[in-house]
C-alpha cells in the first residue's frame, strides 16, 4: 500500500479472534477499501484497519460494528489521517536522532491511533512507533520525539484526541532521555 495516499482510515477492535477474522473479511467485501491490518492482539482481541475513500471506509466500519455487535470494544473512522500514523503502526518510521520523548498509553489500540493522529497534527513531532500486540494485555502506546515544547503540546493534544474512545492510562514527556534509553528506542 502506498501510505502517502492514505487519507481516511477506519478501525474496528473486537474481543474475539474468530469473529475478528470474519469481520475483517466482511469489512473488505462491504465497500471498496484496502485492508491495512487484520491480526490478533493481546488479550485475545482482533484488530481490523481499512483505508479508502471516506464514504467507503464509513460503510466498511459500519458493517464491522454491526457484525461484531457486543464484541466490538472500540472503533473509529478518521479522515485526513496524519502521514506518520501508518508508518508508526507498521514500525517503518525512520528517525536519525531522538530529542525529547513523549509517550501516551491507552487501553485499546484504536484509542492509541486516535491519540497518535491528534499528537502528530498538534506539533512538530515525529511518531516513532505505535506499539500494540503481544505482552501488552490489550494496551497500546505511541512514542514521539521532537523539541520539548512540541512534544509537550502534542502529548496534551493526543490525550485530548482520544475523547470517548477509551481511557488514557498514562502519559509522560521526557525532556532529556538518557543515551541508554535512546539506544532501546531507535
Amino acid at each position: 500500500m502506498n501510505t502517502m495516499n492514505v487519507r481516511t482510515i477506519g478501525c474496528v477492535e473486537l474481543n474475539s479472534i474468530a469473529m475478528g477474522m470474519h469481520t475483517a473479511d466482511e469489512m473488505a467485501k462491504a465497500a471498496h477499501v484496502e485492508l491495512v491490518l487484520a491480526r490478533p492482539t493481546c488479550p485475545g482481541r482482533y484488530l481490523v484497519i481499512v483505508t479508502g475513500d471516506t464514504g467507503a471506509v464509513q460503510s466498511s466500519v459500519a458493517t464491522g460494528r454491526e457484525l461484531g455487535g457486543e464484541i466490538v470494544i472500540d472503533w473509529f473512522v478518521l479522515a485526513n489521517v496524519h502521514a506518520d500514523v501508518i508508518p508508526a503502526l507498521n514500525g517503518t518510521t525512520l528517525r536519525a536522532s531522538i530529542d525529547a520523548l513523549g509517550v501516551i498509553e491507552t487501553c485499546t489500540t484504536a484509542s492509541c491511533i486516535l491519540a497518535a493522529d491528534a499528537a502528530a497534527k498538534a506539533g512538530l513531532v515525529d511518531l516513532l512507533e505505535i506499539r500494540f500486540a503481544a505482552g501488552l494485555a490489550g494496551k497500546a502506546y505511541v512514542v514521539m520525539t521532537g523539541d520539548v515544547a512540541s512534544v509537550d503540546s502534542s502529548v496534551r493534544a493526543g490525550v485530548e484526541g482520544v475523547g470517548d474512545a477509551g481511557p488514557v492510562l498514562s502519559h509522560v514527556v521526557i525532556p532529556s532521555p538518557s543515551e541508554a534509553l535512546k539506544a532501546h528506542i531507535l
